[in-house]
């Protein structure tokens, strides 16, 4: 066909082959009939690749696009490498999925895939949160596992998380050794789609006690909870996997008033009440808040369709439901923590927080207050849960996530986990209403205690092939013209994680830095402002974050600094994104 790439063709070539199966031969041959360039471009001009998340895309024909045979392939690859990595003993893994269109299939085929290599599968009856599928990989004693999820992407997507014997997503080297074994396979045949079935054993509901036993027992003030048991919570999963733990986890705490929204409340891989299933959107948390409001609730808490994030809408000083960003819902979470522990003189055994390179530095000033060391790690979980899992039992974990919206309380995953965050935001909720505080009071109380913040995400949806070259070019850009001052603000350090090194653009010193390489750029002010671009690991987005501080004498006058603050960071930000 005109105007495709010799390689694009090649792969095209080989998918019309009777390799591949009648529905996607006719699928492919429509398009180009239907001379479909940019859609048999983006579909073929590169294989899906492990990110942050794994695997993700578009749901669809071609090697870009996630189907019966990228899925396949993705699974003989890992099969291939347990087998390598565990030879002499037998290999167990877990499977679960959420409620997008084509999970439970994709599900059953990853399953059958393992089963035909020998591998023993305990696979979800039914569609669970991701935190669940890293429960379950450590409860069992698994070497893997893989979630068939795309988390808060729209309906379009769907995705493959691949997971390590510590319930962790795939990180180096297993992630790129991984990618080796894939890469391999080069025919369809090499893939073992039929499954010896006496290898797959259902889990069923028996493990969701498990799992909220484990985490009740890490409850820090149940006496609070008792004592606010009727504490109105609002919760929507927002047609996700939600609905399946965390009402029966609220109500197994203690909570007893805990009201759903209906219109979200059952599982819908079309999603068919918001644009983006994303608790971090005011259109997918509409509906919650609206039933807060109703019912004059006391926490409003949404998930998204893996429930490993979570977003809250709390009252405001005006009594109108407000939502938190996800730099204010962690920093609560590490101030009520750290706070209650060192209450009950249980801050011992070392203990730490992490955090990512891109989550809001109040964390690390509320660790420094009680005493506890905090790390930081690139973005991604799943560098979260591979720092606890080396720290192992030198030190104790107690808190830690990103930004965006995924937390997790205690270790019992490795992996961000919103049924477990929405116990403690509302166990956090009870304790200090018992005090006589609101959420939001104690947020203002934060503030004033350890500074003001107010950060802020623009992120730039670049689709396609076209897409990720623009988005490498904006970084490139930016690394040939780095900017000496931002929003009239002098640009002091700058850390390119790409290059693993800090350039203080005062001396011209350089240092390096102790993380893996990754294509991020930080601008660090005078003021102590940071500014980060960050080309997304899961979405066709490149990302930029800002987040800047002033002291905050007196909570009356929170409006008045935060409207300042919104406007340096809007400056800021229309200088490195313009």
């Amino acid at each position: 066909m005109e105007n495709l790439d010799k390689d694009i063709q090649k792969k095209i070539e080989d998918w019309l082959t009777p390799s591949y199966d009648e529905e996607t031969r006719a699928t492919v041959q429509k398009l180009i009939d239907n001379k479909e360039v940019t859609e048999l471009t983006d579909s073929f001009y590169k294989d899906l690749e492990f990110g942050t998340g794994g695997l993700r895309g578009i749901m669809g024909v071609g090697s870009n696009r996630m189907n019966k045979y990228t899925i396949g392939k993705a699974t003989q690859g890992l099969a291939n490498y347990l087998k390598k990595q565990f030879s002499n003993q037998e290999i167990k893994v877990a499977v679960s999925y959420d409620s997008r269109n084509n999970s439970q299939a994709f599900g059953q085929l990853v399953a059958q895939v393992f089963a035909a290599n020998g591998i023993r599968v305990y696979l979800f009856n039914e569609m669970r949160p991701t935190p669940m599928l890293s429960f379950a990989i450590r409860h069992f004693g698994c070497q893997s596992g893989v979630m068939l999820t795309a988390s808060h992407n729209p309906k379009e997507y769907n995705g493959y998380k691949a997971y390590w014997n510590d319930g962790s997503q795939l990180t180096a080297p297993h992630d790129k050794n991984v990618i080796e074994e894939v890469n391999a396979i080069t025919a369809v045949a090499d893939i073992q789609f039929e499954g010896n079935r006496q290898n797959i054993l259902p889990l069923g509901e028996e493990i969701d006690q498990i799992y909220i036993e484990a985490n009740k027992a890490l409850s820090i003030h149940p006496e609070a909870v008792a004592a606010q048991k009727d504490l109105k919570i609002v919760f929507s999963p927002i047609h996700g996997t939600g609905i399946t733990i965390v009402p029966k986890l609220l109500t197994a705490w203690g909570f007893e008033q805990v009201t759903v929204v209906a219109e979200q409340a059952t599982p819908d891989g079309n999603f068919p009440t918001v644009i983006y299933p994303n608790p971090e959107e005011e259109d997918a948390m509409a509906l919650a808040k609206k039933k807060g409001e109703e019912i004059d609730a006391d926490l409003v808490l949404a998930t998204d369709p893996d429930a490993d994030r979570v977003g809250i809408a709390v009252k405001n000083s005006q009594g109108q439901f407000q939502l938190l960003n996800g730099n204010q819902i962690g920093s609560l979470l590490i101030y009520y923590v750290l706070r209650s522990k060192s209450e009950l003189n249980q801050l011992k055994n070392n203990p730490y927080i992490v955090k990512t390179i891109v989550t809001s530095n109040l964390q690390s000033a509320i660790a420094d207050h009680y005493g506890v060391a905090h790390y930081e790690t690139l973005t991604g979980f799943k560098y979260i849960g591979e720092l606890i899992t080396r720290l192992g039992d030198s030190a104790q974990y107690l808190v830690g996530g990103e930004e965006s919206y995924g937390y997790l309380v205690g270790d019992l995953v490795r992996d961000k986990d919103a049924p477990n965050s929405c116990a403690f935001l509302a166990e956090m909720t009870a304790y200090f209403k018992s005090k006589g505080k609101t959420v939001y009071e104690v947020l203002l109380d934060i503030y004033q205690e350890f500074g003001c913040y107010q950060e802020k995400l623009i992120s730039l949806t670049k689709k396609g092939k076209a897409g990720a070259e623009e988005i490498q070019a904006m970084m490139a850009g930016l690394r040939q013209n780095l900017p000496s001052s931002l929003g009239g603000v002098q640009v002091k350090e700058i850390r390119d994680y790409q290059q693993s090194k800090i350039t203080d653009m005062q001396t011209s010193r350089t240092s390096e830095i102790a993380l893996p390489k990754s294509d991020v750029l930080q601008f660090i002010t005078v003021d102590g402002d940071v500014i980060s671009a960050r080309p997304s690991g899961t979405e066709p987005k490149i990302k930029f974050y800002c987040s800047v501080k002033e002291e905050l004498p007196d909570t009356a006058d929170y409006l008045q600094l935060q409207q300042v603050l919104a406007e340096k960071v809007d400056r800021m930000m229309n200088d490195i994104v313009s």
